[in-house]
């Protein structure tokens, strides 16, 4: 086998073996978050729907982010037609994506400084393995949110800046914008976290003069720019009667949107239209990503990421300037450090599927620095970073493991021997009367590796074999204690979720019943989709032709049920949490006036300590007005015969 052949297919598996461990079994997700399977079905209906990113084809109201994530969808749906593989194939396929990026930037940074392709070939495919097995990405590579394009694109964004830095061609750099702009088209300002990074890493580190490495910059703000504000300029130039209402707003605004629930409201918790309200998802601090709510999702390799990368930094410390290993770090470095931060102290809503923002960051520190490192193991200086970074693997993999006493209880243990047993000749390297040569050496390293990915790897294939529903999922097995977390919503828990989430659904609360509404939990399919009987699935079917809604319901996830069964508009009164003004009491006895909507489904209102509560109006409304009826074992009320 020749060398050029080697990487590849060392690459091929490893993309090959990606894609199978994001793919295996998953059609047993269902529709996975219905929220968005039902805005892609409605995209893929109608045209406007998916420009918008409305809940449904009747373009009642959008759902609660922009949608970029959803026009990948709707595409695949109208390609492909409506089912669950259509919904979550393209979210694996964005995973195996993000894997190989992964692996090119961490490549193209290690070249130069290994000046060895198989050295550097090797710290790629150690990076994309970490990418890979990160438990928080194999949960969001094989579901539906919109994290799964975010990741993707602001990975893509990682390595042109990469690029550009390494080939002088500030071209990639305005690519970079690009990229980031549409990752601001998918989850708003969040995609902004990386930016400070990308901006250092270039500003110090680009191969040009300080004027024109600002230029350049401003060129690449101007691009990102330009590729997220034509669509919000179109949002808010259409007028408000002429598009759908902008759910998760209050002033039906997509700016309000962005700098409120999206923006700063999960900095301070002040998220109006919340049913959690200010510091119900667990105590800021320091260290609240290695807490037992998001520590088993990412923290396994951020001690040892971030030791890497200092060690990088100060052995290079003598480096040009344009070292494309210290610009690596730098960026790959401030992702973690901004990213988790933010997330270790924002008061507003933050669950634990947020944390798969992280891996690419830590997987490119973890990649470049292991390779560069060992290569370097002789030096006292790398021998002791390598050391301590095994050995912070081992223990944050006991620790984690160790919160899940059931699961695999000999594995915790294994992996520490196996980080203690490497760390001796691994800090032994640096004398050479005791270094490791040959075989060895290769074994040692091995065994590292080893040891540092157990125990993802086994959180990943729980992740892969377990079926995930609703709007709140987590990856791994159930952990024992979430100590300084306290359960979201007021304190709901899994032992009211509703039959359709799956083990590891954590505060999918209600509305899951056959009843749709009827029963469940307390929070009313506020995080779980309905599932209709047979018996109402052909009663809002029956002369749909004649209404724009078949059905009206209180809470985006109820109406989401009942539009995935009928694949027909289904409106979601109040958004996500039904606490939008959207419609309002009036504009809804209008509509019904009009005959446009042909029944409302009976619910559990949810009540938001901020907020609109014209859902909970317009349902007192529809219960003293019209007489109820049961179908299928749900209470419906005729509005239109």
């Amino acid at each position: 086998m020749t060398q050029l052949t080697r990487p590849r297919l060392e690459l091929t598996l490893l993309l090959l073996a990606t894609g199978a461990l994001y793919l295996w079994n998953l059609g047993a997700s269902g529709w996975a978050n219905a929220f968005y399977s039902a805005a892609a079905q409605a995209g893929s209906q109608d045209w406007t729907a998916s420009f918008f990113g409305s809940s449904d084809a009747a373009n009642a109201i959008t759902v609660d982010k922009p949608p970029a994530s959803l026009w990948v969808m709707g595409l695949s749906v109208r390609l492909f037609g409506l089912s669950s593989w259509s919904i979550l194939v393209p979210q694996a396929l964005m995973g195996v994506a993000t894997v190989w990026l992964v692996y090119l930037a961490v490549r193209r940074a290690a070249a130069p400084a290994t000046a060895d392709a198989g050295l550097a070939h090797r710290a790629g495919l150690l990076a994309g393995t970490v990418m890979a097995l990160t438990p928080a990405a194999v949960l969001m590579f094989r579901f539906n949110n919109p994290d799964a394009l975010l990741v993707l694109l602001m990975t893509a964004a990682a390595y042109a800046v990469i690029r550009s830095i390494q080939d002088a061609r500030p071209g990639w750099l305005l690519l970079a914008g690009v990229f980031l702009g549409f990752g601001f088209l998918t989850k708003q300002l969040q995609v902004l976290l990386v930016v400070p990074g990308f901006a250092v890493a270039y500003l110090l580190t680009a191969p040009a003069r300080a004027g024109k490495r600002l230029l350049h910059l401003l060129g690449a703000g101007a691009a990102m720019a330009v590729s997220a504000g034509w669509w919000l300029a179109a949002v808010e130039l259409i007028p408000a009667d002429a598009r759908p209402y902008i759910g998760g707003s209050q002033n039906n605004s997509i700016i309000e949107l962005t700098l409120g629930y999206n923006g700063l409201g999960r900095l301070n918790g002040e998220e109006t239209g919340s049913v959690g309200g200010s510091n119900g998802w667990g105590t800021p601090g320091l260290f609240r990503v290695f807490n037992s709510e998001f520590g088993g999702q990412i923290a396994w390799l951020i001690p040892s990421a971030l030791l890497l990368g200092a060690g990088l930094l100060w052995l290079g410390r003598r480096a040009p300037r344009t070292d494309a290993v210290r610009a690596s770090v730098i960026i790959w470095g401030a992702w973690v450090a901004v990213t988790g931060l933010t997330f270790s102290f924002m008061a507003g809503i933050l669950h634990a599927y947020y944390m798969v923002a992280l891996a690419p960051g830590i997987a490119g520190l973890a990649g470049l620095g292991g390779v560069l490192l060992w290569q370097r193991r002789t030096r006292p200086a790398a021998a002791a970073v390598l050391t301590t970074a095994v050995l912070a693997a081992g223990f944050m993999a006991f620790e984690l493991l160790g919160r899940t006493p059931t699961f695999l209880p000999w594995l915790r243990w294994a992996v520490l021997l196996g980080a203690v047993v490497t760390a001796i000749p691994i800090l032994a390297a640096a004398v050479p009367r005791l270094a490791s040569r040959g075989t060895l050496s290769r074994t040692t390293a091995a065994i590292a590796v080893v040891a540092a990915l157990a125990g993802p790897l086994a959180y990943s294939q729980v992740t892969a074999a377990t079926a995930h529903t609703g709007a709140i999922v987590s990856a791994g097995p159930e952990v024992s204690s979430r100590a300084g977390t306290p359960p979201a919503f007021g304190g709901q828990s899994n032992a009211n979720a509703g039959p359709n989430a799956g083990p590891n659904a954590r505060a999918n609360c209600g509305g899951g019943t056959a009843g749709g509404g009827a029963g469940g939990g307390g929070m009313g399919g506020l995080l779980n989709a309905a599932t209709p009987s047979a018996e109402l699935v052909t009663a809002l079917r029956t002369d749909a032709e004649r209404f724009t809604w078949a059905a009206a319901v209180v809470g985006s996830n109820n109406a989401a049920g009942y539009q995935l069964a009928t694949e027909l508009p289904v409106m979601a009164v109040g958004g996500f949490n039904g606490t939008d003004p959207a419609p309002t009491l009036a504009q809804f006895q209008q509509l019904v006036a009009d005959g446009t909507i042909h029944y409302f489904i009976d619910g559990l209102a949810v009540e938001g300590e901020t907020g609109s509560d014209d859902a909970a109006r317009i349902t007192a409304w529809v219960q003293s007005t019209f007489t109820a009826q049961t179908v299928g074992g749900t209470t419906v009320y005729l509005l239109a015969p």
